[in-house]
């Protein structure tokens, strides 16, 4: 067996990882007394935000969640309207489908990306197209990092003329064909939630290339007040503009994105050089001309070859004092969302049915320690070598109890022979 240190310290899966700088930010936002929403550094970040990823504009706003709502808003998405969504994703990418009254169509992932299958979205535009009701949106999500097929699924929506949402809530930092995750839909989104790459303890990012539209969005989430010397409202609006003091610690954590890039895919290196030659046991692929930002370590456990569930793996974690979880349940699995249409990859194959069945997230902070992550690595390694030995013990006695099974007759009748 390997050896694992006893400690009492927890091992988080994505805890937040802050840099020294964020108290200059915050310090100012103090010594100005602009810690109300709004103000200087929240101009800041917006404008900071939009030159790393290569785009116009951003919004900043108190969730991802407000962000796919701001965007929902501005498509124009109301009581009835169709929108496409990813299945395999947190519930935070279709919840704001029912603040606006809209109806949800899931769509399967495919193996390559994990992420919203080309040839699903393809069936479901076509039986959309013959009944007449094609949707107004749809939602792309980047999953634990990594890019969906983005030129497939644009190519797609460009011929029904319906926008995209990209959902790069998990994808900062990540890069898809020369350019940022989030940049390819009408409106991308970030996530700056406690465990993400970056955080501002909570708090999200409008993007777009329509400065018109988010000129709305800024309307809209400041409480739509209309420009009069009095409050006036004529429309519905939301509070969901991000404080000046998160602001500064979200522009404190931008400065060191890339190397919290390096440093996540330094983790998935180390987890893959020391776990991947084991049977049964795949990673999460990253596609061809993309560059994920290994946001989770993510893996899948073959039952069959290892002789060990997804279960026993994570309650052997648990003992250990280690977080560790399932890949997202799919959104068409959800009691929320019962018996929503839910597109599979193809008639014989449900993707991400498969990878909540079978996948795992490992712990991936980027101020993980070498030492903890061979404690995480070793309890895997530990859990997979008990279930073969017991495998194995249990295959010795069958194989006695075969024998015995075998050779018992041969004895009985050279006993009665001799008799």
């Amino acid at each position: 067996m390997l050896p694992i240190t006893s400690r009492k310290k927890r091992i988080y899966l994505s805890p937040p990882h802050l840099c020294g700088n964020e108290q200059k930010y915050i310090t100012e936002a103090f010594e100005t007394n602009w810690i109300a929403p709004l103000g200087p550094n929240v101009d800041a970040f917006e404008i900071e935000v939009a030159n790393y990823v290569g785009v116009n504009e951003a919004v900043a706003v108190s969730s991802g969640t407000a962000a796919i709502h701001l965007a929902l808003s501005l498509i124009g998405v109301k009581k009835g309207d169709k929108v496409f969504c990813s299945s395999l994703t947190f519930v935070a990418s279709a919840n704001p489908i029912l603040y606006q009254g809209g109806e949800r169509v899931f769509i399967d992932s495919e193996p390559e990306t994990w992420n919203m299958s080309p040839q699903a979205l393809s069936e479901a535009f076509k039986d959309a197209e013959r009944l007449g009701d094609i949707p107004k949106a749809v939602i792309v999500v980047n999953l634990y990092g990594q890019s969906a097929k983005m030129d497939e699924l644009l190519s797609i929506c460009n011929k029904y003329d319906v926008p995209i949402i990209e959902d790069a809530a998990e994808s900062l930092g990540s890069v898809y064909n020369g350019r940022a995750s989030g940049t390819f839909g009408k409106y991308g989104v970030y996530s700056f939630n406690g465990n993400k790459i970056i955080t501002t303890s909570g708090g999200g990012m409008l993007i777009s290339n329509d400065h018109e539209s988010l000129k709305r969005a800024r309307f809209l989430a400041t409480q739509a007040r209309d420009p009069a010397p009095h409050y006036q409202h004529s429309e519905i609006g939301y509070n969901y503009r991000m404080s000046n003091i998160l602001a500064g610690v979200g522009r404190s954590q931008l400065e060191v994105l890339d190397e919290r890039v390096k440093a996540r895919r330094v983790i998935f290196s180390h987890y893959t050089q020391e776990l991947s030659h084991i049977p049964g046991i795949s990673f999460m692929p990253e596609l061809v001309n993309t560059k994920s930002n290994r946001w989770l370590t993510t893996l899948t456990i073959d039952e069959k070859v290892t002789g060990i569930s997804v279960k026993t793996i994570l309650e052997s974690f648990s003992k250990e004092n280690i977080e560790a979880r399932h890949v997202w349940k799919p959104l068409h699995m959800q009691p929320l969302f019962k018996n929503t249409k839910y597109y599979p990859h193809n008639l014989n194959e449900n993707i991400s049915e498969q990878l909540f069945a079978s996948g795992i997230c490992l712990p991936s902070g980027s101020n993980m320690t070498v030492n903890d992550q061979m404690i995480v690595i070793n309890c895997l390694k530990n859990t997979l070598a008990v279930r073969r030995e017991i495998k194995q013990s249990n295959y010795q006695k069958l194989s006695s109890r075969n024998l015995i099974s075998d050779v018992m007759p041969l004895f009985l009748i050279n006993l009665k022979k001799e008799v």
